[in-house]
């Protein structure tokens, strides 16, 4: 059960990203011709107003089609038609383009803030830090460590509490590869010791588990609407910047954070621990999803919405468009990359499942 919940947030998060651009290009008056969930050959296909809607055989993603990329379209719609996103003003194009990655965060300030709302504001950080995720056969596993364990101290430092606490944790294991090191870990009301062993990866330690802000027991009712807003952006505000800096040490520290990465299978999963813990572990995923999502997006690649922008940009340098010979080749090349990777992870994700080293005898 709690997989399936996984799969259907993922399923609403692609649905809400491709909304974004599909509405932004509806109430502009663009043409549209197509609204797929995921890619390949259609599952389920229906056809409104001249849209068609469909589901697809790979739920990698999604996207929106217009006439203007398709070559049957051209005898029955002017290429000079002004509906034509093509022939669109530059700053409309960069909202259509631009749409997906503000939907996305927009609907992870919602829930952030209607969670915060319907469940009240979460007390002053504990002491220690929560472990929200644990990946199979890696360290953090391998020493016992579970989701939901507050780690109170390491090698008999205080962890504090709050985001202090968050660095306080990160920064032995990043600098103790390859030694072992003692964690005081709370299990419920029941404080035990646990030896860890962080694995070397490029000289810097690493546990293969997410470590999260520990919060006091209980909530209080919010006050008014204004207190919900102001703790879900702040919420919001926290989870942006970590994602923000995740994705730039891939760039800074490419070596070090590669690992990390996580495919469909792994993502699925950690969705599934997250919803195991009740409806805010559930809003919790869904929020850093969307955001996660949206930040992806908005990185300068191409096939992303990112690259797309890089192409207008260059287009208002030039003052034409890019050769469509161009952005094809690179279009093309871009997508097999990712499917590629998206293929790569998968089959690195599912071999690091527990029931599947089971049944591979390791």
């Amino acid at each position: 059960m709690n997989v399936l919940a996984s799969l259907l947030a993922l399923g609403l998060l692609i649905v809400i990203h491709e909304a974004g651009h599909f509405l932004a290009a509806r109430l502009q008056g663009i043409r549209v011709n197509g609204f797929s969930v995921g890619f390949g050959p259609a599952l389920l296909k229906t056809e409104r107003n001249g849209i068609t809607y469909a589901l697809r055989l790979l739920p990698l993603g999604g996207f929106v089609s217009f006439p203007d990329d398709d070559d049957d379209n051209d005898q029955s719609i002017p290429l000079d038609d002004p509906d034509l996103l093509r022939n669109r003003p530059i700053p409309q194009r960069v909202l259509v383009i631009s749409a997906g990655v503000l939907a996305n965060l927009l609907l992870a300030w919602l829930v952030l803030v209607g969670h915060t709302a319907a469940a009240g504001v979460p007390g002053d950080p504990a002491p220690g830090v929560v472990v929200m995720t644990v990946q199979d056969g890696a360290p953090a596993a391998q020493a016992g460590l579970r989701p939901g364990d507050r780690i109170l101290s390491i090698d008999a430092q205080t962890l504090g509490s709050g985001e202090s606490a968050v660095r306080a944790a990160v920064e032995p294991i990043r600098r103790s590869p390859g030694q072992r090191l003692e964690l005081e870990v709370q299990r419920g009301e029941a404080v035990s010791t646990l030896r860890l062993t962080p694995a070397d990866q490029q000289g810097s330690g690493r546990i293969g588990a997410q470590l999260q802000v520990a919060m006091g027991g209980g909530s209080r009712p919010v006050r008014s609407p204004l207190e919900a807003i102001s703790a879900g952006s702040r919420q919001f505000a926290s989870l942006f910047s970590r994602t923000v800096s995740g994705y730039a040490s891939l760039f800074t520290d490419f070596s070090s954070t590669a690992q990390q990465v996580s495919g469909p299978v792994k993502i699925v999963e950690m969705g599934a621990q997250l919803s195991s813990q009740g409806g805010s572990g559930l809003a919790l995923f869904l929020a850093l999803i969307s955001i996660n999502l949206g930040v992806l997006n908005a990185l300068p690649l191409p096939l992303l919405d990112g690259g797309q922008l890089v192409f207008l940009l260059l287009e208002g340098l030039r003052g034409r468009p890019l050769p469509e010979r161009f952005q094809l080749a690179v279009m093309q090349s871009s997508l097999l990359l990712v499917l590629g990777l998206s293929v790569l992870l998968i089959v690195r994700d599912t071999s690091q499942l527990t029931v599947v080293r089971q049944l591979m005898g390791q």
